[in-house]
């Protein structure tokens, strides 16, 4: 009797660590492409940005001021939209993640769900025939 115990425990105890394992995965993937991904349009502000700030450095008067304004205007609202789409980008990423996240986590509850109405039938059935037999 305490090994069809054990059998279940060891059973149950090896899906949940499949499903850790399987939700571990999907969380670091999803971590690393956000990382990545912000790591790119980092890189990308930072070189728009020392861009600009050579080509100022090159400036000497007035007149060439007044053509660097816009160009700077111009860099800081690419570089604010490269963020927003990067930071829209890892929002869906760790939508879709979380989905499957959750998609996992209802496989399981309907997965112990459908184990305990079998075990209760079996119970149910096990004490009809004993309530017969008396």
């Amino acid at each position: 009797m305490s090994y069809q115990y054990n059998d279940q425990f060891a059973a149950a105890t090896r899906q949940f660590a499949d499903t850790a394992a399987r939700i571990n995965q999907l969380t670091l993937d999803n971590v690393q492409k956000a990382f990545g991904l912000q790591l790119s349009t980092l890189e990308e502000n930072a070189e728009a940005t020392f861009s600009f700030l050579g080509e100022a450095a090159d400036v000497r008067d007035f007149d060439g001021l007044k053509t660097l304004f816009p160009k700077g205007v111009q860099v800081a609202r690419e570089n604010a939209e490269r963020a927003l789409s990067a930071g829209q980008e890892v929002f869906g990423a760790t939508v879709k993640t979380n989905e499957a996240i959750a998609e996992i986590a209802k496989s399981q509850l309907e997965s112990a769900t459908v184990k305990a109405q079998a075990a209760a039938e079996k119970v149910v059935a096990s004490a009809a025939k004993t309530t017969k037999r008396r």
